[in-house]
């Protein structure tokens, strides 16, 4: 038998474990997390990856599940069902999801794409020298494709009558493919999917025209880390989350190639090289901001989330407009330390 001063000790001991590792300790094994990426396999999966490769989410108590998705739409309905716990998707779709289904409840957690990477991407020796050349052309979009959809907004901000443009339904690899060949003025993209895709086509990015929304009027987040109200009522496991999301997301900004690699591990069959060039348009152009230098990874501000919501709601002709606390929460982020850049 123990002393009582022994025993005491142990005691406190045990108390401390359980309250620096809730989920292992308290529990006995991992809790369970399950996350959508909202696409396949590329570097915008990087920072996640990376994130899991290295063991941050086991070290946070949670078994993480990272799965591909089909896109923002897609996973939103999959976290909004309750089959995951949260997904990468752009905001603007949450927030048609939300208006649409009152009772859903999701919100964004955390930012991932500080400035939208939404573009329209056409020939450099074509006609289309400004936004406003756009009006009457015929454009290559998928109806569930984001850039699509905020189109209106982009062309409200050129000063240009969106409705006379016509719009192809062609899947996107064949799609890209007609692109090429000029069977459409321009084509609605990721600007970071746009560019590699139509390289991999041997369509460099010196033949191209950009116009990212970002860089004409448009104030809306891209991608945000998107979760319903029942993963949020696990506030531990969900703060662990983000936190874990967060050191991975800072690091594969800072050594893009480490990223890549996590990608190429995940995916034997990706291009290493290409997901590399990838991660760095994504960095360069949606996630090292001015912004994201002055709150750090993951932080929005109320202004630029009310502007996300306007700009949604004119887009899509919503029949209301949600409250910036209806779609976004901060109380998962970590410590304005823990999500500051490296330098």
């Amino acid at each position: 038998m123990l002393p009582r001063r022994s025993l005491l000790r142990a005691a406190g001991a045990t108390a401390s474990l359980l309250a620096a590792a809730p989920f292992v300790r308290a529990q006995g094994s991992l809790q369970k997390f399950r996350f959508n990426l909202g696409w396949k396999v590329e570097a915008t999966a990087a920072g996640f990856l990376l994130a899991h490769q290295r063991g941050y989410y086991k070290d946070a108590g949670l078994d993480v599940a990272i799965d591909t998705g089909n896109g923002s739409a897609a996973a939103i309905s999959l976290v909004g069902s309750g089959a995951y716990d949260c997904a990468s998707a752009d905001l603007a779709t949450m927030v048609e999801f939300n208006v649409n289904n009152p009772t859903a409840g999701l919100k964004a957690v955390a930012i991932q794409y500080d400035l939208n990477p939404n573009a329209i991407l056409v020939r450099r020796n074509g006609p289309i020298a400004r936004p406003a050349d756009l009006a009457g052309k015929t454009l290559l979009g998928q109806p569930f494709n984001a850039s699509r959809k905020l189109f209106p907004v982009f062309a409200k901000a050129q000063g240009f009558d969106p409705s006379g443009v016509k719009w192809e339904n062609v899947a996107p690899d064949i799609g890209d493919t007609r692109f090429v060949k000029g069977d459409f003025d321009g084509s609605a993209y990721f600007y970071f999917t746009g560019l590699l895709n139509l390289k991999l086509r041997g369509m460099g990015p010196e033949q191209i025209r950009m116009f990212r929304f970002s860089d004409h009027g448009m104030k809306s987040y891209g991608n945000g880390l998107v979760a319903n109200a029942k993963s949020m009522e696990q506030a531990e496991a969900m703060k662990a989350f983000v936190k874990a999301t967060t050191r991975g997301w800072i690091e594969a900004m800072a050594d893009t190639r480490a990223g890549a690699a996590a990608v190429k591990a995940r995916e034997p069959l990706a291009n290493e090289q290409i997901e590399h060039e990838r991660l760095k348009l994504i960095v360069e152009g949606s996630m090292d901001t001015p912004g994201t230098r002055s709150h750090g990874w993951g932080a929005a501000t109320p202004e630029r989330i009310q502007a996300t919501i306007a700009e949604t709601v004119d887009a899509f002709g919503l029949k209301s407009s949600p409250a910036v606390a209806d779609i976004w929460t901060e109380r998962f982020l970590p410590s304005p330390a823990d999500r500051k850049l490296k330098a």
